[in-house]
């Protein structure tokens, strides 16, 4: 078994590995690399129920762990997915609200797990820290009243 060295450990209420079958499925370099049951009962499962998943999103090793429903996700953590056009930018986040999830603003949106994603177009990022610091400023300011990000728009605004 490859155990990496550095991981991120996601808590889920049970469906970690439903949710590493998503992730492998929606995003490229992805996959569901373990599934290991539980070896015995333990305070939210039972013997031989899935307890943890080892599934890797867009060459990140995770750590999924069905530890039950006291732990909540929050905006605090997030994946930020980097895209580089309107079309790539449109399908993560309508699979992520399409299976569920919720939008936010700026970019934002959770998945039905509550995960935080971060759906950012490369352009936006670019603008945004431009050293010409009006066009950041109208970049930034067209972007914060967006759920999903606009490209066209971001690129109209940085032109002024």
């Amino acid at each position: 078994m490859n155990i990496p060295k550095n991981a991120i450990c996601l808590w889920y209420d049970g469906d970690a590995e439903e949710a590493a079958n998503f992730y492998a499925k929606t995003f490229p370099n992805s996959s569901v690399d373990a599934v290991h049951l539980a070896p015995s009962d333990y305070p939210s499962g039972k013997e031989g129920e899935v307890i943890t998943v080892q599934f890797t999103v867009m060459g990140i090793p995770c750590l999924g762990l069905n530890g039950g429903p006291t732990i909540k996700h929050s905006v605090a953590f997030s994946f930020q997915v980097s895209t580089s056009d309107q079309e790539e930018t449109d399908r993560y986040w309508n699979a992520i609200i399409s299976n569920g999830g919720t939008e936010n603003a700026c970019g934002w949106c959770q998945d039905k797990w509550g995960i935080s994603w971060q759906i950012t177009p490369a352009t936006l990022i670019e603008a945004y820290t431009s050293p010409d610091r009006a066009e950041a400023k109208r970049a930034f300011e067209a972007m914060m009243d967006m759920t999903k990000i606009d490209i066209a728009k971001i690129d109209a605004a940085r032109r002024g």
